[in-house]
């Protein structure tokens, strides 16, 4: 029913499996010991992998406890026919190993290659497609440039043909006066129409106003009602002294009755 708190989270306080201490007794090699090298997460919990050299190992010490005893010449040579048989097949176990991994760095250089071939595939689609597209726009502005030279050229065309022979056509006044795009109401400054030199042209010019004379004229035209001022000073809501000074009781008279209002 009772519980702790620590500042650590559960993954940082797990540690490995406990192992307990162990005393080897003189004369014996428990099997046990063999698989001391391995640790948890590397070789332990035991794989496929890890059962295949147990079971080399105890092939091995079946070996070594088979091997004849070398008391006489017959059982030295047995002895050494047995270990080169054993030092062969080691030999043959360990280029399989190597062929094994050999076949996996195989697999995984060619999932790389693979990725990279990918990889590069998508950059060249990408830049194919950017250059696709730039084309695209330039053919589009040069087409819009075609049509507006055409639209322009044909604008021209058309200009010319209204008068083919070349007659000298009169003034159409009232023609002019009609359309607001003439050249009296837009002249061009091809034609030698400058509207900024006449910017003056459109200035209110008066005589009253801008002459001294006209002002003294227009001053004696108002009458003399307007100029004078005909406004009463009010009368202050507190007490004033004779100085017309407002003392500080009246203006807080006067606040608490608009309070009080």
């Amino acid at each position: 029913t009772l519980g702790t708190q620590t500042d650590y989270r559960d993954g940082e306080a797990q540690t490995d499996p406990y192992s307990p201490e162990y005393i080897v007794h003189n004369g014996s090699v428990p099997e046990i010991l063999t698989l001391a090298t391995l640790t948890w997460g590397r070789g332990l919990p035991a794989g496929q992998a890890e059962m295949e050299i147990i079971d080399r190992i105890r092939e091995k010490r079946a070996w070594e406890a088979a091997l004849p005893p070398m008391d006489s010449p017959s059982n030295t040579a047995k002895r050494l026919k047995m270990m080169e048989a054993m030092e062969r097949k080691e030999w043959a176990y360990r280029e399989e190993e190597i062929d094994k991994l050999q076949k996996v760095q195989l697999a995984v250089f060619k999932k790389l290659l693979q990725r990279r071939e990918e990889n590069l595939n998508e950059l060249n689609a990408i830049r194919l497609y950017n250059q696709w597209q730039n084309h695209r726009k330039a053919k589009e502005e040069k087409i819009r440039k075609i049509q507006r030279d055409c639209a322009l050229m044909l604008r021209k065309l058309i200009a010319k043909r209204k008068n083919l022979t070349g007659k000298l056509e009169r003034r159409d006044i009232i023609k002019e006066y009609n359309d607001f795009s003439s050249q009296t109401y837009a002249p061009l400054s091809r034609n030698g129409f400058f509207p900024d030199n006449n910017s003056d042209y459109y200035a209110e010019k008066n005589f009253y106003l801008n002459t001294f004379a006209g002002l003294c004229e227009l001053d004696k035209s108002v009458p003399a009602s307007v100029a004078q001022l005909k406004i009463k000073a009010p009368k202050p809501k507190c007490s004033v002294t004779k100085t017309g000074y407002v003392k500080k009781a009246g203006r807080l008279d006067t606040v608490l009755a608009q309070v009080h209002q």
